[in-house]
């Protein structure tokens, strides 16, 4: 097949002068050949992760024996003997004068916490942390919006050898403690509200909800954000203010601790029961972040990163990881495109000089759609437009060209929280194709497998990945034995990463994402668990049952649907609709609103009981009914049909709207 022309070509002085190229020269290989020195990063993977540890000049304070001693998935180990701390290497590069981050929201309005300030803060809430009674392996958890205060307190809890989650405040406390009580947390850290859409939430009651929820605290630090008063002493556990946590005067003392050792869990939402714990360690986040942000965002002292997310997104964590490279990070609290300055985003990278503009699909996508133009405003110094959590379709290249620039390169990626990066994107040395992601990323044994189990190129075939990364999990939280983790990733290929991506790797290397081959939700770029809607929805006494699905659409849109079967002698009206949605959007939270609720005779089950939704799916994307589901698991498999004739109408109606216009 004859490879189609890029759509963006790299500059041959941008690539010269590219931190890729000198860890290329660095490792005494030809930097301009990406495909070769991705080869070299999968089949020599010691000699790759050696060459990162010394190009970043990992300090450690007990050196490693041997960099991969055991390569088995699960159960790789990487780096042992070797001890550090994840926290002392975010610190250790910033300067005491310059901006570490940036503290943005949607008014427009901000601050800066310069290199100085940022330790002195991480000092003091250790210090504080310590005398709270957190020990090496305690947990300490945020419910907290993306500001600086989030950034700090993980920071102080890291360098403590604690273990760090966080959870953003558009949760419920319900969704909140269904995640941190699994953890048995020490400390709660939590803000008294966050903005969105010109509007001031309150959380001061739904943090103290969540702190009776968490009966382990031995300390709530309560941090005055959005300045309400706080009623102290309604709170189960001992109070600090964050004004007192954060200003004292201590030196920073970082625990040393083993590569492997706990640095944060992140939490993937499952289609049913609780959210799962995913367990990530101090030196595999440390390698795996400077390799993606370093090399492929090519991220240095002097550079600025504004990456829009929320805290529970696995972005958040590797917004925080900016720090690692030296360069500066920018918080971010509001919304993406609030009603009073759709455009607010654009503008603060202008304003700011940001060198690193990230989104999501959707993101760009609305933006076109509304007509907004951001080269209204000065964006020379935006060299890179990252953008992940779905498939960026082809025609978004044309429209950032247009109107943020030129000279920005559009950088697809495609990664998961599971390994808290990417396995697909693009590099300051690679081309990019409108519609399709780069290539590989370097150190990600990265592949497309058929219905056998075999690699394919240029047909549809499941994400897997054959050897590990660095910053695999090391482990689910409560899963003593591995086997949620292991059948989790590796029950279908045994010792090969199952991601559950659709993807198509092209014969000129690059990599094209279909979307989820599993159900979870993936809204506006952050995932979802369909779990938590069906929790709240089912409450309610006027539904049965539900179902919610997320299915990708041809145009790169993504429709969210609910079908409900309401309870005997209930009507679905818009009025039921309106509180359904007020349930959802209170009890999980505004992200998990569908964007339609329909009203479906039953909802297709297996023989189990496990409720069919990567099959609904399916069928309401077009799958031939025959390829989806064997009517013989289904309790009803008259309902196979229905939801195929539900999608089949979808699909006309938009075709004939295309039509028509």
């Amino acid at each position: 097949m004859t490879t189609p022309e890029p759509f963006h070509t790299p500059d041959p002085q941008t690539v010269a002068s590219s931190r890729i190229m000198d860890f290329a020269r660095h490792a005494g290989l030809d930097g301009t050949d990406y495909a070769a020195l991705h080869r070299w990063s999968v089949t020599d993977l010691e000699g790759f992760w050696g060459a990162v540890w010394q190009y970043f000049d990992i300090d450690a304070d007990t050196p490693y024996e041997r960099v991969l001693a055991e390569e088995s998935m699960p159960g790789a180990r990487w780096f042992t003997g070797a001890a550090l701390n994840y926290a002392h290497h975010a610190l250790r590069n910033l300067t005491d004068d310059d901006a570490a981050i940036l503290a943005l929201d949607e008014t427009g309005t901000g601050y800066e916490v310069t290199g100085k300030a940022l330790r002195a803060q991480v000092a003091s809430v250790a210090a504080t942390l310590r005398e709270s009674g957190v020990r090496q392996g305690d947990r300490v958890v945020g419910y907290l919006p993306n500001t600086p205060h989030a950034i700090v307190a993980f920071l102080a809890a890291a360098s403590l050898g604690a273990v760090w989650s966080v959870c953003g405040q558009d949760y419920s406390p319900k969704a909140a403690a269904d995640r941190f009580a699994q953890l048995e947390p020490t400390v709660l850290i939590a803000a008294d509200g966050y903005l969105f859409n010109g509007t001031v939430h309150d959380r001061r009651d739904a943090t103290l909800e969540l702190a009776h929820a968490l009966p382990t605290l031995k300390a709530t630090v309560l941090v005055g954000h959005v300045g309400l008063a706080w009623p102290q002493e309604a709170y189960p556990s001992l109070l600090v203010p964050w004004e007192d946590a954060a200003t004292r005067t201590e030196e920073l003392a970082v625990t040393a601790v083993p590569f492997d050792h706990p640095l944060w869990i992140v939490f993937s939402s499952g289609t049913t029961g609780l959210p799962k714990g995913i367990v990530h360690g101090h030196g595999g986040v440390l390698l795996e972040h400077l390799k993606t942000l370093g090399l492929h965002s090519d991220l240095g002292p002097g550079d600025r990163l504004l990456w829009y997310t929320t805290t529970h997104w696995m972005m958040w964590n590797l917004v925080a990881s900016t720090l690692l490279t030296g360069a500066t990070t920018c918080t971010y609290d509001g919304s993406p495109a609030p009603f009073a300055k759709p455009d607010v985003l654009w503008e603060l990278a202008a304003r700011h000089r940001v060198t690193v503009f990230g989104t999501s699909p959707q993101y760009l996508l609305g933006m076109a759609k509304s007509g907004i133009d951001p080269s209204v405003h000065d964006l020379s110094s935006v060299r890179v437009v990252g953008c992940t959590g779905s498939a960026l379709p082809a025609s978004a290249y044309p429209w950032v060209r247009d109107h943020v620039g030129g000279h920005v390169l559009l950088a697809s990626i495609s990664g998961g929280t599971d390994v808290v990066s990417g396995f697909a994107g693009s590099a300051p040395n690679t081309p990019a194709w409108a519609g399709e992601l780069s290539a590989p990323h370097l150190g990600v044994a990265l592949a497309a497998y058929d219905g056998e189990g075999r690699p394919t190129v240029d047909q549809v075939g499941e994400l897997v990945v054959t050897r590990p990364m660095p910053s695999m999990p090391l482990y689910f939280w409560n899963d003593p034995d591995g086997t949620r983790y292991h059948d989790a990733y590796f029950s279908s290929y045994p010792g090969v990463w199952r991601h559950g991506d659709w993807i198509t790797v092209t014969g000129h290397g690059s990599v094209i994402v279909h979307g989820r081959s599993d159900s979870t939700l993936n809204r506006n770029g952050v995932r979802l668990g369909s779990a938590d809607i069906h929790d709240v929805v089912e409450r309610l006494p006027e539904i049965a049952e539900a179902l919610v699905i997320g299915a990708e659409e041809p145009d790169g849109g993504y429709w969210m649907p609910l079908f409900v079967v309401p309870a005997a002698d209930v009507t679905l009206d818009d009025a039921l609709r309106a509180r359904i949605k007020e349930a959802i959007r209170t009890g999980a939270s505004p992200r998990h609103v569908p964007d339609e609720i329909l009203e479906v005779p039953a909802i297709p089950h297996t023989r189990t009981g496990k409720k069919l939704e990567v099959p609904v799916k399916r069928l309401l994307q077009g799958a031939p009914a025959e390829q989806v589901v064997n009517p013989a698991a289904v309790d009803d498999p008259d309902l196979i049909g229905y939801f195929a004739r539900l999608g089949d109408e979808r699909r006309s109606r938009g075709a004939a709207g295309a039509a028509g216009a």
